[in-house]
């Protein structure tokens, strides 16, 4: 049966964090509520790919009005060179280009050889004129 593609919804988080979890070059997963929030502020933009019932693929997009951001893209084994990582990242880029979001952006480890190789050989370049940096807050949660 061929692969499908739907709406990511918090029904699959269970599902997805667990293909998350097994997958390299992905760091640790975000809680229940995270992911719930994240969907309810990007309706629409993230996807999970099934063969049948079967959890293929997923990931998550969004957007801040201006940059569209792409998050732990990830593919089972045993899904991988067919096609699935490709259509999950076309999906979200059809609806960010349909939302006049001129610019996607993802982030890897720089220890994920594998995840860049996957990303260039879609058309994605390697920024060299930017430094990523981070802070954590505090949270009530």
């Amino acid at each position: 049966m061929p692969v499908s593609y739907s709406q990511m919804t918090i029904v699959d988080y269970d599902e997805v964090v667990a293909l998350w979890k097994a997958s390299d070059g992905i760091g640790e997963a975000e809680t229940r509520e995270e992911i719930d929030t994240f969907l309810a502020r990007n309706p629409g933009f993230s996807f999970v790919a099934r063969e049948d019932s079967e959890l293929a693929g997923a990931v998550l997009c969004g957007h801040d009005g201006r940059r569209g951001y792409l998050y732990h893209l990830a593919v089972d084994p045993q899904f991988r060179n067919q096609g699935v990582g490709r259509a999950l990242v076309e999906r979200c880029l059809q609806l960010l280009a349909e939302e006049n979001i001129p610019r996607c952006s993802i982030h890897l480890y720089v220890d994920n050889d594998s995840g860049e190789t996957f990303w260039k050989q879609i058309g994605w370049r390697k920024r060299v004129d930017l430094k990523v940096m981070a802070i954590d807050l505090p949270t009530t949660s």
